[in-house]
């Protein structure tokens, strides 16, 4: 049997959790959230990275669907809404192949039934608009992460790729991880800066994620994770779910990303646009500018060097499949999982290794979360606090 072969064999078993996917988003951006426009239960590889057939391809078993929404929106909590709308929608629309999941009990429940177990994650403080009612709604509707910041700064929260605004968390920023805590809602640190990182395991008696994030030591990217942070994970029982996109797991990739972006904004594009006219000039820059390319082993070189820093009970996958422009060779859209596992199995990692990695560790951390939000809130109620009283 060859490594794919058992790459395959082990993922029926043993699916794939992806801990983000951008569809939401690109059906906003496309379709404006037509689905029979973008019929996922048909190919739609002209379009987007993800459909049902891919997904299957690709052996997920539980998908974390993002409910991002852009920082500079100024209406970011009803455009929240109409993302969670969207997935809900696409939950009802596709149910046979799509099952709704709140906890690990429902992802071990879609695993059984053969279906694609449906959680989202919203990406961005800027989605709870300083408000921790808004927050326990956001919980309500069946958002299960909150990436604390995105590209930009929160009142409360740094952001890896924004200047230094209150040194990592604020006093609310830490009451906001408490709060979460007390839901169950795991506390995502991509997207932050190290400072954040830090202050939050100070902060968390829950697990952390980080949904789409790569090592840092690997790739020098400050969306990254650095080992400092990698070696905490054992104690706060965490994980780091790698991603795929170029520009966070290959060197070269990143200084290449930085002039693709000038080159975006200069022509009216927010540089992470992903509409049709924003990738005519994406392909007109990459023809006078071939990129560098990742491959599956890049990725793999990731997983192996934050598997020696964190170990394996502390390690998943975050594609960010159809939030980034570019994906890695092999690793094209989500039919792509097995190619991962085949080059890690030829490196060496165990079935029980792999399985750890496409499976178990996410479903360990979300069921630890609800563990520790029973043990809080037998202990208090709901924060009332505002970020005006506790950072004046």
């Amino acid at each position: 049997m060859s490594s794919l072969e058992e790459a395959r064999a082990l993922l029926r078993e043993f699916p794939v959790v992806d801990g983000h996917n951008d569809l939401p988003w690109a059906l906003r951006e496309q379709v404006r959230y037509d689905l029979d426009a973008r019929d996922i239960a048909t190919a739609q590889n002209a379009h987007l990275h993800t459909d049902i057939p891919r997904l299957r391809e690709g052996g997920v078993g539980a998908q974390y669907w993002s409910v991002y929404v852009r920082s500079d929106l100024p209406d970011a909590v009803p455009a929240t809404l109409e993302q969670i709308d969207c997935v809900r929608q696409l939950i009802a629309r596709y149910g046979n192949e799509l099952r709704p999941a709140l906890t690990a009990a429902d992802m071990e429940a879609g695993r059984r039934e053969g279906r694609i177990a449906s959680l989202m994650g919203a990406e961005g403080g800027h989605s709870i608009a300083n408000s921790l009612g808004t927050l326990r709604g956001l919980y309500e509707l069946g958002v299960r992460y909150l990436t604390l910041t995105h590209n930009d700064n929160v009142a409360w929260a740094d952001s890896a790729t924004d200047e230094p605004g209150v040194g990592g968390l604020s006093e609310f920023g830490r009451e906001v991880v408490r709060e979460m805590n007390r839901l169950g809602m795991l506390v995502d640190l991509s997207h932050v800066a190290a400072t954040t990182m830090r202050h939050a395991l100070d902060t968390s008696v829950a697990p952390v994620i980080f949904s789409h994030s790569s090592s840092r030591a690997v790739c020098d990217h400050p969306r990254n994770i650095p080992d400092d942070v990698l070696e905490r994970l054992p104690v706060n029982g965490g994980m780091a779910m790698v991603t795929f996109v170029p520009k966070f797991v290959l060197q070269a990739a990143v200084d290449w990303t930085a002039a693709a972006d000038d080159n975006m904004r200069a022509h009216g594009f927010h540089h992470l646009a992903t509409t049709p006219e924003a990738m005519k000039i994406h392909r007109a820059f990459e023809e006078a500018n071939p990129r560098p390319v990742a491959t599956v082993s890049t990725v793999a070189d990731h997983l192996d060097h934050m598997r020696e820093v964190a170990g394996i009970d502390h390690l998943g996958i975050g594609g960010d499949y159809d939030g980034t422009a570019f994906t890695p060779d092999g690793l094209n859209d989500v039919s792509g999982y097995p190619n991962l596992i085949a080059e890690l199995l030829d490196r060496g990692w165990s079935k029980g290794d792999l399985a750890k990695l496409t499976w178990e560790n996410a479903v360990r951390v979300l069921g630890a979360a609800e563990d520790v939000a029973r043990e809080v809130r037998g202990r208090r109620g709901p924060s009332h606090a505002t970020v005006e009283e506790l950072d004046g």
